[in-house]
Parts: C-alpha cells; structure tokens; sequence
C-alpha cells in the first residue's frame, strides 16, 4: 500500500480497504485463507467457531458487537452461549486476526492480520464503517513524546471518527 504523510507526521496507508471500491469476495476469502495458514503454521487450532466467527467479522467493513455475533452464530447453528463468542474472539484478537474497536466496543477483522502493526481507524459517524490503516508509532507525535521521556511504547492503537466519503457526499 502507498505511503502519505500527514500533518501530524503520522505514516498511514492512503487507502483503507473499506473506503475504496474493491471486490469483498476477496476479504472473507483472504481472511480465512490467513488463518487457515497461520494456525496451520503456529499448530493452534482454527475451529469451526473461530473460522465462522472471522467470517462474520470479514462479511461486513463495519465493526460488530459480540452480541450480534452471537446472534448470527446461533443463525448458524452454534449455540447462544456468550462464552462462545468472546472465546473466539479472544483467540482472533490474540493472534493478530480481528481487532477490538475500543470506541464502539465492537470488533473488526484485520486487514494486516498475523503482521506487528498499529491500527488506526477511521469510523464513519453516519453508516458506521469502520476502515483500518496503519501508522508507524515511532513517527507519531506520541512518538516523539514517549522517546523524550525515555519511555517504551509496545503499541498504539488510533481511532477517529468522522465521516467517510459517500457520507460526506450525501451530506453536501
């Protein structure tokens, strides 16, 4: 993906899956197809749970709630139970495959998944679609705020709100 800077001296990636035009086909496909390797590879086990579960979180480019998860697990055949969701959910989260949205208490799946990365998040206040790119931490003004008081940042995580470009368009 291309590189701008920002004003801010924040490194992103300038287009953000969710907010260009792009077959979806391929984000459910290559979501799974990631897992699949990388549990293969770490010899963890990608349960039919966790692979349904990843496949809900790529169905959609907005972030969801473990509830309505769980609703569409049951959809499914899976069972209600909360633990259901929040375990796999658990494991995506843990092993880089789906992020948590702090701002919305909701998850998405990872558009960088398996790679050491910071997301950023850009979420529409209007449709709610969430788009992940990334940042160099380093480079942030945080950055150079950590770096100053000799402090060691392991991770960052950006989430803005505003409104995506066919909002903005209706909107005007």
């Amino acid at each position: 993906m291309p590189k701008k800077k920002t004003s801010e001296n924040v490194t992103v990636g300038i287009t953000p899956v969710a907010l260009k035009e792009h077959e979806h086909a391929h984000c459910i496909d290559d979501a799974i197809n990631t897992a699949e390797a990388y549990c293969k590879n770490a010899k963890l086990r990608f349960t039919p749970i966790r692979r349904k579960v990843l496949e809900i979180l790529a169905q959609e480019h907005r972030a969801i709630g473990a509830y309505a998860i769980l609703e569409r697990l049951r959809e499914n055949g899976f069972g209600s139970q909360p633990p259901l969701a929040y375990r796999a959910l658990e494991f995506l989260t843990k092993h880089g495959l789906a992020h948590k949205v702090e701002r919305l208490n909701a998850f998405i799946s990872c558009t960088h998944p398996t790679k050491e990365h910071s997301p950023a998040f850009l979420i529409c206040r209007t449709c709610s679609s969430v788009a992940e790119t990334t940042l160099d931490a380093a480079k942030t003004s945080l950055g150079g705020i950590a770096r100053a008081a000799n402090f060691r940042m392991e991770g960052l995580v950006m989430e803005s709100e505003g409104l995506c470009s066919s909002c903005s368009r209706a909107a005007t």
